[in-house]
């Protein structure tokens, strides 16, 4: 995770990649103005609080319309929308998402309401409005891109092929669409591209500086070296410059290398080198990172290198020290699957399967981010619950309903004391 919220609303600036997350610094504007406000009253940098705020904000909106999917749209008993709530957010990646300062959490709440909404619109008959359109496009693309495609399909799942009339696929799609990546452009061009050429003239003109300093203390240091080696003539101390001059060759050279190898970025070979598509993987192992990762990572914090970066001391790779760490992720993957097969019959699951399949198709199979997938969890592992939700309603008149529940209730339990317990270790000790 990055922790760019908290500059920007210390000092706002266009801090987030803009063609990632183009209106995002834009929507943190407000808060930066509150910050602002409060450093006038208290002295303070206040950030860290609103930011909580924002945090806490969207987790406890993102329970209440993962709650209300449960109930109103796939019509649960009340009791068992409770389990499955809590189910949802005992999932490692959910819970991190909801404490860091990063744009996940608000990004799954904006996922949250549009596909409850989009649930009831297909449950009442109803389609969505030219401006509602608009609205959840800016707000979910604005915050992350490719999480805009996914409004296109709730579009088209609720609407039919009626978006691709005229009037509609050019007032709901092409113009938001490029409205928003017009922002992209001129926060590039006129706020972005003109700081990094500033901070590069500046660590141009540093570096210069320290290489004219760097060289007249080479030639203080080499007359130096004259004068105390024609004072000092005797065989051991000659060799004992030369000494000293082989050991500081090495030792900068063993430090250009730690510094050269801090910075490689854990990362498979792109399919080309370009603006977007450098991001892309072709050649980490799908199948590791599905098992370890995906369905590992996201649901099961790993004990090994805790919380760790990838980009500096976690490896792409982590494998859990037990057994029964995989024991909890197969159960989880088949209850899975059972609930793909319970809901095949819903227009509103396979939205949600829809919106699951475009990140697939993104980080599994263009390897876009695959290296820490997990971060990404909260953009769609909520529809691992749903799957279980029709999975419950499919089996509540049956002998197997309750021991369903049950198992459902341990799985949530467990990954709650599992979870909680690794993240206090890692913060207190």
């Amino acid at each position: 995770f990055d922790p760019i919220t908290y500059s920007v609303v210390s000092d706002w600036m266009a801090g987030y990649n803009v063609y990632r997350h183009p209106l995002l610094a834009f929507y943190m504007y407000v808060p930066y103005l509150i910050n602002q406000a409060l450093m006038q009253l208290t002295g303070i940098n206040c950030a860290i609080f609103i930011v909580a705020a924002i945090q806490v904000f969207c987790a406890f909106y993102s329970m209440v319309f993962i709650y209300r999917i449960f109930r109103e749209v796939i019509e649960v008993r009340r009791a068992d929308a409770t389990v499955l709530t809590l189910f949802f957010f005992s999932f490692a990646y959910v819970m991190v998402a909801a404490i860091v300062p990063d744009h996940f959490i608000i990004s799954m709440l904006f996922l949250l309401i549009a596909l409850y909404i989009s649930g009831r619109r297909m449950k009442s008959g109803r389609s969505f409005k030219t401006w509602q359109t608009v609205l959840y496009f800016i707000l979910t693309a604005g915050t992350s891109l490719n999480n805009g495609l996914k409004i296109y399909l709730s579009e088209l799942f609720v609407n039919g092929w009626r978006i691709l009339r005229p009037k509609f696929l050019f007032g709901c799609i092409l113009l938001p669409a490029a409205l928003t990546w017009g922002v992209a452009r001129m926060s590039y061009d006129h706020i972005v591209w003109p700081r990094d050429v500033a901070a590069k003239a500046a660590r141009e003109k540093a570096n210069a500086e320290k290489e004219a300093k760097r060289k007249a203390e080479q030639a203080e240091q080499a007359r130096r070296d004259s004068i105390a080696f024609a004072a000092f003539t005797t065989v051991q101390q000659d060799s004992a410059i030369a000494a000293k001059a082989e050991r500081d060759s090495i030792n900068k050279a063993k430090a250009a290398q730690a510094k050269k190898k801090k910075h490689v970025r854990k990362n498979g070979k792109p399919i080309a080198n370009g603006e977007f598509i450098s991001w892309t993987d072709v050649t980490t192992s799908r199948s590791e990172s599905i098992v370890e990762n995906l369905f590992g990572e996201s649901i099961q914090l790993h004990q090994d290198y805790l919380l760790g970066d990838v980009l500096r001391t976690r490896p792409m790779m982590v494998h859990y020290r037990y057994a029964f760490n995989y024991i909890i992720e197969g159960i989880i993957a088949l209850l899975f699957v059972l609930g793909i097969w319970a809901g095949r019959r819903s227009r509103f699951f396979w939205l949600a399967m829809s919106y699951f399949a475009l990140d697939m198709v993104l980080h599994v199979g263009l390897g876009f981010g695959i290296n820490e997938v997990y971060i990404m969890s909260a953009h769609w592992i909520y529809i691992i619950p749903i799957a279980v939700a029709f999975l419950l309603k499919a089996t509540e008149k049956r002998r197997k309903a309750l021991a369903l529940k049950g198992l459902i209730a341990v799985l949530a339990a467990y990954l709650w004391i599992w979870n909680v317990a690794l993240i206090v270790q890692y913060l207190f000790f």
